[in-house]
């Protein structure tokens, strides 16, 4: 099949966005590819096509557990085989999923940087016939980028793996300096770049200064028709501004990643279904959205990054209409972020000692622990050893990057069934064990090909269907668990933290300072960038286009500055004008002010008596009596 009829059949389009053809082409050619895409540019087009339109599986590494769930559901509404491994999978199951990438007929595999590290998944890799790697988010790769990942950087040990398959990493924001190192990072064999433009010339950016956030909110939300994003700095802070929205008459909601999975989709939703009109959420919310309507995202808090605020305020007008992406911005902000940035680098002893806690938070005597997984309540840790949260979660990060730990975020996974027995076996058991024969009919009738993978099950739809108790079912599928009949993974929406090394003692434990001197460096710079963006008045298109190392002197017209300009320029235009009608009308005679009122054709009442005033200030006119003369 040709990349236009796959397009076609499996899409609906008749032709590419622009420069994805180019990009489809280029991997077609065994191209290593570095696509530069706006949010809402189609990039998952960009790797899907061309693996569909190729004998083969794809694999796709991505960060965004949400984002790779999101994907395998609407690859598998479009009739396409796809399976992600993502955290909170149990061994066997990720076992059986990884055969049937090599055995079976699945197009892609979706899979986290950290599942990369697994000896097992990296040697079931190297039997696939893997058509291409694209590697998501790709600025992830870059010590220099926005949002670093340390596990990103064995991607590199995938080349080993199928040296000849093409690599396509996919991006929406990247400096000059990070596209370079991507290319270096994933050994592409010649650079190779494809990068549409930054500029977004339907989206209208504002920065206003409120003291009063939520009063221009409010005025936003009324003033702007349609679907709006309001992001906000922390889960509290979701819940009071939805409920305030909602006191004054706009329909919101709130999101963050603390919400359990299955309520977070239904929230989201219900956003996109437009039951929802305004969504209050923190930076966890919007990554693979697509919702074309946006009319308006709104940043009550400062951004982290230009990067980050460009990705989060392109998410308003992807249908090409007029957006707009405002900022509402005080002097605390930068008070705040600058103590963001504070907390973000502890020092090594802080380290070691949050390393410490970890330890014998999971009960692991020294030299244990390597290759465990634990399901991880990060609010219940910080509690027991009165941890500031924002600090440990970066400590976090560096103990990743020194290979320490891996923490992943948290994700839904609904309860799965595997039958552990074949046909014949499980016959016996229901003539020997005949009071589960009713259950176990009703759960093969319920849900099917359980004898070759695990089956997603809702406990208390079965519950339903076989006239149990919600908890009798669970205790019925943990003893057919127990004598071995059935698999049975239970449902969990908890972060999980896996110990990549046996756990060390606080001696040595090796920090590496230098990185964090290094990362430092670069927040400090991205902290400038922001600050500079909300408080010095330049076209914001052109700020952000040159962040991104486009250069453009061409004004946008249509942010706050522009606008602003163009109403000075107009209010200047305007005063010249009525003050020559004034000294025009009274060169052929003397009038009243009330018969010079009426002559002037320009302006409203007050900018005629302005321009009045200020002509008599300057001697330029002479009364006599009530009229007026040169």
């Amino acid at each position: 099949m040709s990349i236009y009829q796959v397009l076609k059949k499996y899409w609906n389009f008749d032709s590419f966005r622009p420069l994805q053809e180019d990009i489809i082409l280029s991997i077609l050619e065994g191209r290593d590819t570095l696509a530069l895409l706006p949010t809402g540019g189609g990039k998952s087009v960009c790797f899907q096509v061309p693996a569909l339109a190729m004998p083969g599986i794809c694999i796709v590494v991505s960060p965004l557990i949400a984002l790779m769930k999101d994907q395998v559901e609407n690859l598998k509404a479009r009739g396409i085989e796809a399976v992600a491994i993502v955290s909170g999978m149990g061994k066997r199951e990720v076992d059986i999923l990884l055969d049937n990438c090599v055995y079976g007929p699945i197009k892609f595999l979706y899979l986290s940087p950290e599942r990369l590290m697994s000896d097992l998944v990296r040697e079931r890799i190297r039997y696939m016939n893997v058509n291409l790697f694209a590697v998501d988010e790709a600025h992830c790769i870059s010590q220099w980028g926005y949002d670093f990942r340390p596990p990103y950087l064995e991607l590199a040990n995938l080349r080993e793996l199928h040296p000849k398959v093409p690599v396509l990493a996919l991006t929406a924001t990247a400096t000059e300096f990070v596209v370079e190192d991507i290319q270096v990072r994933l050994a592409f064999k010649k650079k190779n770049v494809f990068r549409k433009s930054f500029e977004r010339k339907n989206l209208s950016y504002i920065v206003s200064h409120e003291d009063n956030k939520l009063r221009k909110l409010f005025a936003i939300a009324n003033k702007v028709p349609g679907t709006g994003i309001v992001y906000v700095r922390n889960r509290r802070e979701t819940q009071e501004v939805a409920r305030q929205l909602n006191a004054h008459g706009i329909q919101a909601d709130y999101y963050h990643a603390g919400i359990p999975g299955l309520q977070r989709s239904e929230k989201q939703e219900a956003w996109k279904n437009n039951e929802v009109r305004v969504i209050v959420a923190t930076n966890a919310f919007g990554m693979g959205i697509d919702k074309p309507d946006v009319r308006f995202v709104v940043h009550l808090d400062l951004p982290e990054s230009l990067e980050a605020y460009y990705q989060e305020a392109g998410r308003a007008g992807r249908d090409e209409k007029k957006a707009f992406g405002v900022l509402l911005y005080n002097k605390a902000d930068r008070l705040q972020l600058e103590r963001k940035l504070e907390l973000s680098f502890p020092s090594a002893e802080e380290i070691k000692q949050v390393y410490h806690f970890l330890g014998n938070y999971f009960q692991l005597a020294y030299e244990s622990g390597e290759g465990l997984t634990f399901e991880f309540d990060i609010a219940d840790f910080c509690s027991r050893y009165k941890l500031e949260p924002i600090k440990t979660l970066n400590i976090f990060k560096f103990l990743e990057h020194d290979g320490y730990i891996s923490l992943t975020e948290s994700v839904y996974l609904p309860s799965r069934v595997k039958i552990a027995v074949g046909n014949e076996e499980l016959y016996r058991f229901q003539i020997e064990y005949a009071n589960y024969d009713a259950f176990i009919k009703m759960l093969l009738r319920s849900y099917g090909g359980m004898f070759d993978q695990y089956a997603m099950i809702r406990e208390a739809d079965l519950a339903k269907r076989v006239g149990m108790r919600f908890d009798d079912v669970v205790k019925t599928l943990d003893k057919l668990e127990q004598l071995e009949i059935i698999s049975y993974l239970k449902q969990t929406d908890k972060p999980q933290i896996f110990f990549s090394r046996a756990r060390v003692d606080t001696q040595n434990l090796h920090v590496d300072t230098k990185y964090i001197r290094q990362r430092k460096e670069v927040m400090q710079q991205q902290v400038n960038a922001v600050l500079e963006y909300a408080e010095v008045k330049k076209c914001r298109s052109i700020m952000l286009l040159r962040y991104f190392d486009e250069t453009s002197e061409e004004k946008c017209g249509v942010c706050d500055v522009c606008i602003a300009e163009k109403r000075s320029e107009s209010k200047e235009t305007v005063d010249a004008r009525i003050s020559y009608e004034i000294l025009e009308i009274l060169a052929v005679g003397h009038f009243t002010i009330d018969e010079l009122l009426v002559r002037i054709t320009v302006g409203s009442e007050a900018e005629k008596i302005a321009a009045f005033r200020n002509l008599l200030d300057a001697g330029k006119l002479k009364i006599d009596g009530e009229k007026y003369y040169l």
